[in-house]
């Protein structure tokens, strides 16, 4: 993980105040996630006007990468129930002022990821995050509606603001994604084989999140965050797949119900936790292969009727930074 840099986190008397101020909270297990992030915040510590800290969310055990079989499964209990392992102590106190926040994170199991989660569980964020305006930046598989809709009541606990969300999600087709992303998560191998695609975001997906950054800057520099208007509307921030709904709603409840019954033999780690969890992989790999394919198939015979519905659920999900992108040409590269 990389240390925080541009980060001397002076008191806000020592600031001057023409200077904004912006948090980026860091947790990357692959690797990829940082790369998102540092392609987002280099126009900004660019920027003699804008101070950047980057806290880096340790957690107190850390996550291994890659993910042994079973220890991947043993963290899904947990992070469904939104019950995270605790982190080691942040270099911040609560007393800082910042101006805007950027809070990338990934999906663990339909959920925010643990470290994300522990820190918005964290007394420090209800007195930091107060009343701030937080941009969400999500890299994923393809499934990220619900996991969204928690860390925005985690956000709503804290009292911050929600101005914008930018999500990135694997180009790849979504058969071969339920291949190669845990090839990349368990095995380390982010190499596509047998003709499907690598896994993971594509280079050109990292570099374009740069237009990103540009448009924060000049957001700051005109004071836009302190209205309620999104700062990246126009640059294809979020594309929202509705279809996805259900079937994600059947693996929250499936996450949901076999966690508490795996948290009920033991923490995380422990040894009578190890059946349930592969006894629950064999119903995952079923739900899977059923649940999903049906799922869709059945809304694409069914679109006709359902057509309202899935762009009513589009347009929420992708609020409020849109899927429009009339402002890209300005902030390309």
């Amino acid at each position: 993980m990389p240390e925080p840099v541009n980060s001397s986190l002076s008191s806000p008397s020592s600031v001057p105040a023409s200077v904004k101020r912006v948090l980026v909270l860091r947790y990357s297990q692959s690797g990829q996630l940082d790369e998102v992030a540092d392609r987002i915040v280099a126009p900004l510590k660019a920027d003699p006007a804008i101070q950047v800290h980057e806290e880096v969310l340790r957690p107190l055990k850390p996550y291994p990468f890659p993910w042994p079989f079973l220890t991947f499964f043993d963290a899904f209990p947990e992070s469904a129930h939104m019950k995270p392992q605790p982190l080691a102590p942040l270099s911040l106190t609560g007393d800082e002022d910042f101006d805007l926040v950027v809070l990338p994170y990934q999906v663990w199991f339909l959920a925010p990821s643990q470290p994300v989660a522990a820190f918005l569980k964290h007394p420090v964020a209800a007195r930091l995050l107060k009343g701030k305006p937080v941009v969400t930046v999500i890299a994923c598989r393809n499934m990220w509606l619900l996991a969204q809709e928690k860390l925005k009541g985690m956000l709503d606990d804290v009292g911050a603001r929600l101005i914008d969300n930018v999500v990135l999600t694997d180009p790849g087709p979504t058969l071969a994604t339920f291949f190669t992303t845990p090839a990349w998560l368990i095995w380390g191998r982010k190499r596509g084989f047998w003709g499907m695609p690598d896994a993971g975001l594509s280079t050109d997906q990292i570099v374009g999140t740069a237009r990103f950054g540009r448009a924060l800057r000049d957001a700051l520099h005109q004071g836009l965050e302190r209205g309620t208007q999104p700062l990246l509307a126009g640059l294809g921030a979020v594309q929202a797949d509705a279809r996805l709904l259900i079937s994600e709603k059947a693996g929250t409840r499936s996450f949901y119900l076999w966690g508490k019954l795996i948290m009920a033999a033991g923490g995380p780690g422990a040894r009578q936790r190890k059946p349930l969890l592969l006894l629950y992989v064999l119903f995952l790999l079923v739900l899977i292969i059923t649940v999903v394919p049906v799922s869709l198939s059945l809304q694409a015979l069914l679109r006709p009727l359902f057509r309202g519905w899935l762009t009513r659920m589009t347009a929420k999900f992708e609020c409020p930074s849109g899927s429009a992108t009339d402002r890209t040409p300005l902030y390309d590269d």
